[in-house]
């Protein structure tokens, strides 16, 4: 967490550099995605374990998967549970002595769900864990699998209600409160006299996070705000004509993609077009089926990672995913493939054998997670660190959706 406040006010000068570079090929070898990411030094953070001295990593780990593959938010599961998959498959077909064995299971985004897909990963004899994607079902399971001493690193679920209290469970996505004070920055710099309306859901802890980060830096620009439940996000009438008869030209969403095609829908029918800034939750709202994508032209959209990038390691990705899936991956696939290597990175440094107790994993893995001499560059980030509560150095980029891509603005 120390260097979560330089970094904001840096990005609040030149926030489109934004230097955690989610585009960029793994650091030092510049190696096309089928290698394994390289590592390099960097300060991890808060009172860092020492890590152990490492031997040779061997053996056939077996890594579960929990993501809501059916369901209303199968677009993240299907993308995370996916993206990790092409890097389960990279990393065997190297035929080092590190092997995987990956089980993804289907939550539906449901809490109750996640843990009964916990038992049967468990039961499945689960060593280290990926997930789960979304936050109220990560939450439901990080106890479990702190309980049952498994490595878990989420690709995507952000609240730090997922870390609290538990030093196995870490973040590849940047948290809700940073996401939150990153966009003000954002929009304080570029908009600097705008008049701000924000729309979110006041039921989702993802949502709410991202929000009361963002309130704190905005307030005094903040001149509606508009709630909804997951009961209510069908019609947005009511919020959207608020906003437009505020004034606010500039309307933060702080939610996810579907609530966000229906906002998007509504404020075209009556002629409001005020600049729309969404956050990473919002990845996704080209793929959504019956929606028209022209109505996301000129959306702003904190992520970061962009299929349109054109180095190596990105560019090889997407090609797999598409073969894979038939359309663009968004962040959450990238974030659950930087996932997969990361933990791959981590057990080589700490030399674990796949013979080892989850107990002994589990504490090897955390003690290389949190050293001063361990960091990850991916799809989705350069140098990435973590601090001891789980947290990832990393920061989102601003992307404007232009002709059915996102670019940089």
């Amino acid at each position: 967490m120390k260097k979560i406040l330089a970094l904001l006010l840096a990005m609040a000068m030149v926030f489109a550099l934004a230097a955690c570079g989610g585009n960029s090929a793994p650091a030092a070898t510049q190696a096309p995605a089928a290698e394994a990411p390289a590592e390099a030094p960097a300060d991890s953070g808060d009172a860092p374990a020492e890590a152990p001295a490492a031997g040779e990593a061997s053996g056939t780990f077996k890594i579960g998967g929990i993501g809501p593959m059916t369901g209303d938010a199968a677009q993240y599961g299907i993308a995370a549970m996916g993206g990790a998959q092409i890097a389960v498959d990279e990393i065997n077909a190297l035929g080092g002595p590190v092997q995987f064995e990956f089980q993804a299971e289907d939550d539906q985004a449901v809490a109750d769900n996640a843990v009964n897909a916990y038992n049967t990963l468990k039961d499945w004899e689960m060593q280290i864990m990926v997930g789960a994607v979304t936050t109220g079902s990560c939450v439901a399971v990080a106890s479990e699998a702190y309980n049952d001493r498994i490595f878990s690193l989420t690709p995507s679920a952000s609240s730090t209600d997922v870390t609290a209290g538990k030093d196995n469970m870490f973040q590849m996505c940047f948290t809700d409160p940073n996401q939150g004070k990153a966009g003000a920055e954002y929009i304080s710099t570029n908009f600097p006299e705008a008049k701000v309306a924000v729309i979110y859901r006041n039921d989702d802890a993802y949502s709410v996070g991202i929000r009361d980060a963002f309130y704190a830096e905005m307030s005094d620009s903040i001149v509606y705000e508009g709630t909804f439940t997951a009961d209510t996000q069908t019609d947005f009438s009511v919020q959207v004509k608020a906003a437009q008869d505020a004034g606010a030209d500039v309307v933060y969403l702080p939610i996810y993609y579907q609530p966000a095609t229906v906002i998007l829908t509504q404020a075209k029918s009556i002629g409001y077009a005020p600049t729309f800034v969404g956050v990473d939750g919002m990845d996704g709202i080209l793929d959504q089926e019956g929606f028209d994508a022209s109505l996301a032209e000129g959306v702003l959209v904190m992520s970061p990672f962009s299929a349109s990038s054109t180095d190596d390691l990105t560019v090889s990705f997407v090609s797999k995913f598409q073969e894979a899936h038939g359309q663009l991956p968004n962040q959450f696939a990238a974030d659950g493939y930087d996932c997969v290597y990361a933990i791959y990175n981590a057990i080589q440094a700490a030399g674990v054998t796949a013979d080892m107790s989850n107990e002994e994993i589990c504490d090897a893995l955390i003690a290389v997670f949190t050293s001063d001499d361990f960091s990850y560059s991916g799809l989705t980030g350069e140098g990435m660190t973590w601090s001891t509560a789980g947290e990832v150095t990393k920061l989102p980029m601003a992307f404007v959706i232009t002709d059915g891509v996102y670019v940089k603005p």
